[in-house]
């Protein structure tokens, strides 16, 4: 590449709003398209792990990560009955160098958009990728639904789990997997929990079928429980729970949580605009690239949430991207090196993350109580069997 070359990036979520600024500070131009209108009230709670800390520091946002959203000192796991099981991931800050942090995703977007207009990204909304446009010797030319076309040297595709890009990357190549659970959430007020206060822990709860979780993703001290639910389908998809008013929705996890231990019915009988997902991942593709295009996060890679790393492995795609970027080398070679150092690690957590997830299937209530006595057992090893996750530092990659 000469002069001073243009990325097209397509999605404005965590991986393309991070890759601009990452890029930026590479001396490459970025204009990124996104496919919704600008909001600032998309989507629930979510914890970034150290290893995405990292990033953010070197962005110059750990620090009001931390002020506006919660640190979380453990993540705590509970039988449905309400015994304790076990504890992972305490003292991060002391052994990772930066803590988990538990943040709401719309506040996340907005510090995340908000820094690439500081860092002159090129920002534009509304505007759905239909199609890319790449011959020899010519700029690469990305095709928008509203008629309009937008020309760059390289195109980078951070565009989610239902990327467009990928369909270009891989025409014929597989689709997300559905893993057959479905996952609730949203917010309540703290008054919610008042008699049952957590702290800084997320508290977690295996039943005989499905899983809760909560947790304080805010530092203002009248707001920002984060909550969760983790339910097998039972032939009802995501999209069928969407169609539903919200009442119906508040009263199907209510009769699902039904008997679960306090205060898990007081928060969902408090729930208001109950977010529902299907729980999607992206195991494996047979390329990451095409030409002048390159996959990243979750297009490349969407990992169900049963590992809490999503957004952490997006982040350090993109340092990883910024930082491969600053060598100038051939684009074909700085693509394969990313997916090179990538591929091996963002593998592993999502084969991992649907492991983690058939503890939150329906069981006997036999199979429930052995689930729950080998958790007791197991929890204090496999929680030093997760440190290769917490201990990776992009920064040194």
């Amino acid at each position: 590449m000469s002069g001073r070359p243009k990325a097209l990036v397509i999605g404005g979520g965590i991986a393309g709003s991070v890759t601009a600024i990452f890029l930026k500070k590479a001396g490459i131009d970025a204009e990124l398209f996104e496919a919704w209108p600008y909001s600032t009230g998309i989507g629930g709670g979510l914890q970034i792990a150290p290893n995405g800390m990292h990033v953010l520091a070197e962005i110059g946002l750990a620090d009001e990560m931390i002020r506006r959203g919660s640190i979380a000192e453990s993540f705590d796991f509970h039988s449905q009955s309400g015994a304790r099981l076990g504890s992972v991931n305490q003292n991060m800050r002391q052994r990772f160098g930066q803590p988990a942090v538990n943040m709401c995703r719309a506040t996340l977007n907005e510090m995340l958009v908000n820094k690439a207009w500081c860092e002159n990204v090129e920002l534009r909304f509304e505007k759905r990728l239909v199609a890319i446009e790449d011959r020899a010797d010519r700029p690469v030319v990305a095709h928008f639904a509203d008629g309009t076309t937008a020309e760059g040297d390289f195109v980078i595709g951070a565009d989610g789990v239902h990327s467009a890009v990928r369909a270009h990357v891989i025409p014929d190549g597989p689709k997300p997997f559905d893993t057959g659970l479905i996952g609730f959430g949203g917010f309540v007020p703290r008054t919610a929990i008042a008699d049952a206060p957590i702290g800084q822990r997320v508290a977690t709860t295996f039943g005989q079928s499905g899983f809760f979780g909560y947790g304080l993703c805010s530092s203002d001290e009248n707001d920002g429980v984060m909550w969760w639910s983790t339910q097998p389908s039972h032939g009802v998809d995501a999209a069928a729970f969407r169609a539903m008013s919200q009442d119906t929705i508040r009263r199907h996890l209510l009769d699902f949580h039904a008997g679960w231990h306090d205060p898990i019915p007081r928060i969902l009988d408090a729930a208001e605009n109950i977010v529902v997902t299907a729980t999607l991942d992206v195991a494996t593709l047979p390329t990451w690239s095409r030409q002048r295009t390159l996959l990243i996060g979750d297009a490349a890679h969407a990992t169900s949430p049963h590992a809490g790393q999503g957004a952490s492995l997006a982040l350090e795609d993109a340092m990883r991207l910024g930082r491969l970027m600053q060598d100038k080398q051939e684009l074909a070679l700085t693509f394969q090196q990313f997916e090179t150092e990538r591929r091996p690690r963002a593998e592993k957590i999502v084969a991992l993350a649907r492991r983690n997830g058939n503890s939150k299937r329906e069981f006997s209530a036999t199979g429930a109580w052995v689930r729950d006595r080998m958790l007791k057992l197991l929890l204090p090893l496999s929680a030093k069997g997760m440190d290769w996750m917490y201990a990776y530092d992009p920064r040194a990659a």
